[in-house]
């Protein structure tokens, strides 16, 4: 069977200036066989692409986990800082109140010092000032009897009752002399007595104070270890979510792979198929060309 072919006619006339005209004179419709068009296949990941898919989300993983992993060891860093600083400022204060103390007690032990070597000198001034008195009413006892004596030898008609004049003033004086002495006595007994007390008081001040100071330290390491106690359990809870996030990455990636392998075989049964049914169909029109 011959097919007759006749070609199309285009014509073209300049109309106007610039511009064109085409007149197309359409051939008769002759039988020519239509070309099938061949049925292209679907593209489909091939393995390559699939393992270099999976290499670049395991390196995401990799550099998600390395992130994590760093921000982490950042948090750790900043924990152990504040941690050593915490411990710094501990072993400031302890040393800081250790020499305040021995400072508080240096100096309170200065005062006491100089409170009883003053009195010890206040005493010392009343002693020679009793002294002083004494060897004054000694002297004076040695004039009255020195008096006493000159009267006698030049009055002797007023003897006896000069005599008793001047005894009873001596007994007077004597008694005056043990009156005083006996009050020295009683107010050096008194001071003696005082400054015992006041020795005895700033023994138990400084007793109460050393039991407040331990008290306080024993309260701030006691805070200290709380601290730390809470800190290593926040560490721990840390670390265990951080295993537990770690844990379902894993999981989460296996199911991934495993998703993406189903579908890697899907695909592969796909094109299977397809190269089947083009061989049936290309079976099934060779006898027809033939």
């Amino acid at each position: 069977m011959e097919v007759e072919t006749k070609s199309t006619e285009i014509r073209c006339q300049e109309m106007s200036k610039g511009g064109l005209a085409y007149e197309v004179i359409l051939a008769e419709p002759v039988g020519v066989p239509v070309p099938r068009r061949a049925d292209s296949p679907e593209k489909t990941p091939s393995v390559e692409e699939i393992q270099e898919k999976l290499k670049a989300a395991e390196e995401r993983r990799r550099s998600l986990e390395a992130s994590k992993m760093a921000a982490i060891a950042q948090k750790m860093a900043k924990i152990e800082e504040a941690s050593r600083i915490r411990s710094e400022q501990t072993n400031n204060f302890i040393v800081a109140t250790k020499e305040a103390l021995d400072a508080k007690m240096d100096s309170h032990e200065e005062k006491r010092e100089a409170y009883i070597n003053e009195l010890r000198a206040r005493l010392k001034d009343h002693l020679e000032g009793v002294e002083k008195t004494r060897l004054t009413l000694e002297q004076q006892t040695a004039e009255v009897y020195k008096a006493i004596e000159d009267k006698m030898n030049t009055a002797a008609d007023k003897r006896d009752e000069n005599i008793k004049k001047m005894l009873e003033r001596l007994r007077e004086h004597e008694e005056q002399v043990r009156k005083v002495r006996a009050g020295n006595h009683e107010r050096f007994q008194q001071l003696e007595s005082a400054i015992q007390d006041k020795l005895q008081q700033a023994a138990d001040r400084r007793l109460q104070i050393e039991a407040e100071q331990r008290e306080k330290l024993r309260n701030y390491n006691n805070k200290l270890a709380e601290v730390r106690s809470v800190i290593t359990t926040k560490m721990e809870e840390i670390t265990k979510d951080i295993e537990v996030k770690l844990t379902t990455a894993e999981q989460n990636r296996e199911k991934e792979i495993q998703k993406k392998l189903d579908f890697v075989k899907k695909e592969e049964r796909r094109a299977e198929l397809v190269r089947q049914n083009k061989s049936a169909r290309a079976e099934s029109e060779a006898p027809t060309s033939g």
